[in-house]
């Protein structure tokens, strides 16, 4: 939901290249990202052809992968910002690409003529704003020490697609380099690689209904644990971002009349201090709630980084009691 470019490119290359490996092989070389063709014989076509669809299926896979888990930008930032974000980076990357060729061949006497094809630069790209401003949550440890964190799975997807080719590592290395490039603020180069607004409500009013989808349901179920425990674990996590969630919106509420600021630590407790399952029928006396507590600007900070403005922040902070990970979530899912 809200991300039809990024389904248009988890669906139509992943088309195109299954479609070119078992049907159409006699095709393939017009796909293929000739560096010698393109120098010599001036064929720019097949810059953008070779740097669109890949020919490897297992490129095909883990790209397409990681582009399901990058939609978060879309969604985020709106499709016509994360467009500009994914040609700036192809531009910059197909640049650097032919630069890391001629440094290679210079340097260490390499002579590479062609490079794995697909959409590769601007998904490696992608890695230089997921690093910087998605949250790292820790889920689990690994023999007590090695620490497992909604953004490990990613990682491995980039590495596995890393060492899927000799010279896969050029498209990498240029890739996170466009990244940086286009997300500094000292370049300033988001403004010239832009798609035009023009552009983007033709293709919002052509493409979009195509791969627009369906807004889910608000329900969210509980997962089966392995034990007991884990289960009521679970049914005690989902209760209390339910309960969190009504109550910033009935204070949201009392705010918007009474037109002042809200003690949020007097109206319902930090949920790390709960002790127990029954602690909605034991709630403790307004003499046992703790002070409010004082928020980090370090982390108003962090939150106004992704987008979002700083009163949701500094509300999302004292309703967590200063928790970066609970906050985040929070204003992610309200």
């Amino acid at each position: 939901d809200k991300a039809p470019l990024s389904k248009s490119l988890l669906l139509v290359p992943s088309a195109i290249s299954i479609l070119l490996t078992l049907l159409f092989q006699h095709y393939q070389k017009f796909f293929a990202y000739n560096l010698q063709a393109i120098k010599q014989d001036f064929q720019i076509w097949r810059l953008v052809c070779g740097r669109t669809i890949c020919l490897d299926l297992k490129d095909t896979f883990c790209s397409s992968l990681l582009i399901y888990n990058f939609r978060i930008f879309e969604r985020r930032y709106g499709s016509r910002k994360f467009s500009s974000f994914l040609l700036g980076a192809w531009m910059l990357s197909a640049l650097f690409d032919l630069l890391l060729v001629e440094i290679a061949q210079y340097m260490f006497g390499i002579t590479i003529n062609s490079l794995p094809s697909g959409f590769l630069g601007p998904v490696f790209a992608l890695f230089v704003p997921f690093y910087s401003s998605i949250p790292r949550v820790q889920v689990t440890q690994v023999l007590g020490h090695f620490s497992i964190t909604n953004k490990t799975l990613v990682y491995i997807l980039g590495l596995q697609l890393l060492t899927s080719g000799s010279y896969i590592w050029i498209l990498a290395l240029s890739g996170l380099v466009s990244g940086i490039c286009y997300t500094s603020s000292i370049l300033k180069v988001h403004r010239i690689l832009c798609v035009p607004s023009w552009v983007a409500k033709i293709f919002s009013w052509t493409l979009e209904p195509i791969f627009s989808s369906a807004e889910p349901t608000n329900e969210v179920r509980v997962g089966m644990g392995a034990t007991v425990d884990i289960q009521r674990q679970q049914r005690m996590e989902l209760l209390d971002r339910q309960i969190m969630m009504s109550q910033v919106a009935q204070m949201r509420r009392q705010r918007q009349q009474q037109g002042g600021m809200i003690n949020w630590n007097r109206l319902f407790p930090p949920l790390r201090h709960r002790h127990n399952a029954n602690y909605q029928d034991h709630r403790p006396s307004e003499q046992d709630t703790p002070p409010p507590t004082e928020v980090s600007e370090e982390q108003v900070a962090r939150l106004m980084e992704m987008g979002f403005s700083r009163g949701d922040a500094l509300e999302a902070l004292r309703a967590s009691n200063n928790d970066l990970n609970v906050a985040t979530n929070f204003l992610l899912q309200h």
